[in-house]
């Protein structure tokens, strides 16, 4: 007669419907199984096409970061699926359509980007944009010849969420000269050292600088920000934006190319030889409209 209650009588014995109705914390229920944290990761980490209206979105899982963090791909992995979605006989899109990479925030070099284009290409495919908010993965890209949408790791996770006030991601650096088609959009600072050649065009909330001859369109304080500049050792731009003010170079080119800045008065945007601009003379523009005029010091300034 043992009453000895801490051991639990027929532990593996089926359960009766008399017995007592609380249930056991660790009895599973067979009837109700929900989907583990396992599986509903899983189903985010998998290569995928999306159509979005003319063009189709390659979309990246993201990247764990950390080594041991749980959900992941490997570039072997990702690459893998890559293959097995472009084989499948289920494909929904048109022949040429152009491809939009959403990498998320995926690293990834010139040559994993070149080995998805010649994949899309084998698939008749063409690698148009890449979007990333890896700096090192939108260089890469802008190297290799693709337009470049970098946006900042808190606007990729949360883009629907309003920020008070806008904050500037790094700058971004490009060694490369920038062909008709090609396209930049940074959430901060653009240098480029190399041209921007007629066709191209860089978005940048921040200032626009161009260690060469612009002949494109430059659109520098995208967020609003007049305070910005647009700065390049050949300015010929087809068009050059700052916040809300637009203008373009004025029509007789002159006879010989000085570093010079753009920026915004309260009469427009200025264009000023970069030997007679100073910062201290920037600063002083923010204030009294008196002090501005006294510091234009070359007729080809104004433009609207």
């Amino acid at each position: 007669m043992s009453d000895n209650p801490s051991v639990p009588p027929t532990s593996e014995s089926e359960p009766s419907a008399s017995e007592s109705s609380q249930p056991t914390p660790e009895s599973p229920n067979p009837t109700s199984e929900a989907p583990t944290s396992q599986e509903i990761i899983d189903r985010h980490l998998q290569v995928r096409f999306k159509s979005d209206g003319e063009r189709l979105l390659l979309i990246l899982p993201p990247q764990a970061e950390a080594e041991d963090a749980v959900g992941g791909l490997t570039w072997a992995e990702l690459w893998q699926q890559l293959k097995q979605r472009l084989n499948a006989g289920d494909r929904f899109w048109q022949p040429h359509t152009a491809v939009h990479l959403m990498a998320t925030n995926r690293l990834l070099d010139s040559r994993q980007l070149q080995s998805i284009a010649d994949a899309l290409t084998d698939a008749q495919l063409k690698l148009q944009r890449v979007c990333t908010s890896r700096r090192q993965t939108a260089i890469a890209a802008a190297t290799v010849g693709y337009s470049v949408d970098q946006q900042s790791p808190q606007e990729t996770l949360q883009q629907n969420a309003p920020s008070p006030a806008q904050v500037l991601a790094e700058p971004l650096y490009l060694e490369t000269t920038l062909r008709s088609g090609a396209e930049i959009r940074h959430p901060g600072t653009v240098i480029v050292i190399g041209d921007l050649n007629p066709g191209s065009l860089i978005v940048a909330a921040g200032d626009i600088l161009v260690w060469g001859r612009l002949r494109g369109v430059a659109h520098a304080g995208s967020g609003g920000n007049s305070q910005c500049m647009i700065m390049a050792l050949q300015m010929e731009p087809t068009q050059i934006r700052i916040a809300d003010a637009v203008a373009r170079a004025p029509a007789n080119s002159p006879d010989q190319y000085y570093p010079e800045v753009a920026y915004v008065t309260t009469q427009g945007i200025r264009i000023t030889r970069a030997a007679d601009f100073s910062r201290s003379q920037w600063f002083a523009r923010r204030g009294e409209q008196s002090q501005l005029k006294s510091t234009t010091q070359d007729p080809k300034s104004e433009i609207l």
